[in-house]
C-alpha cells in the first residue's frame, strides 16, 4: 500500500503571520545598546593599568669546581662504612633487633609522669602520652625515640638512660628523668 502526500499551499493568512512574527523578532533585536557602549568606554578609560617593567638579573657566573681529589659528597656507601667502623669501636650501641614498646614512638618531651603504683614491694611508674593513654611502666621499659630505658622509679621522678646518636656514628648515653606532674 502506498501512501500519498498531499500538498496544501500555504494561506495568505499564515504568511501573514509568519511574516509578522519575524519583523518583531528583528525589531526586538535591534535596540538601543548605547549606555552599554558609553559604560564600557568609561570603564577602558577610567582603569588603565601599568605593567612594571621586566625585572633586570644579573649574569650568571661560571662556577668551576675544583676539589675532585676530595671525597664525592653524593656517595653515601662511604660514609656507612666509617659509621660502621666507629660503631663497632665504641661499646654502646642500640638493640635494634628488640622490638618497640608503645612509649617509644613519642618524643620524651611528649611524655609526662602523673605518680607511681606501690604494691607489695613492686614500684610502677604512671606515664601520661600525648593521646592521654596512661601507662604503667617498670624499671627495664623503654619509652621516648631514642632508645631511653627506664633504670629507677622513685616517688618524684623516672630515671632514663638514653642511647643517643653523636651525629658521626658513635652511640653516647645520656642519663634524664621524668619528674611528677612535668
Amino acid at each position: 500500500m502506498m501512501m500519498r502526500l498531499r500538498y496544501t499551499p500555504i494561506s495568505t493568512a499564515h504568511k501573514l503571520v509568519i511574516t509578522g512574527l519575524a519583523c518583531l523578532t528583528l525589531g526586538a533585536c535591534s535596540r538601543d545598546i548605547s549606555d552599554l557602549e558609553n559604560f564600557v568606554a568609561e570603564t577602558k578609560t577610567k582603569y588603565v593599568g601599568s605593567i612594571e617593567p621586566i625585572p633586570e638579573f644579573d649574569p650568571y657566573q661560571v662556577y668551576n669546581y675544583s676539589a675532585f681529589e676530595e671525597r664525592d659528597p653524593f656517595l653515601q656507601k662511604q660514609r656507612e662504612d666509617e659509621e660502621q667502623q666507629i660503631s663497632s669501636q665504641s661499646g654502646t650501641q642500640p638493640d635494634r633487633e628488640r622490638r618497640k614498646e608503645a612509649l617509644e614512638y613519642f618524643p620524651m618531651d611528649a611524655l609526662t609522669m602523673v605518680g607511681i603504683l606501690e604494691q607489695r614491694g613492686s614500684v610502677w611508674g604512671l606515664i601520661k602520652d600525648p593521646d592521654g593513654t596512661i601507662h604503667t611502666v617498670k624499671p627495664g621499659n623503654f619509652l621516648g625515640e631514642n632508645f631511653g630505658e627506664i633504670i629507677r622509679i622513685t616517688e618524684s621522678e623516672i630515671e632514663i638512660l638514653e642511647i643517643i646518636s653523636d651525629g658521626l656514628g658513635a652511640w653516647i648515653e645520656r642519663e634524664l628523668a621524668l619528674s611528677l606532674g612535668e
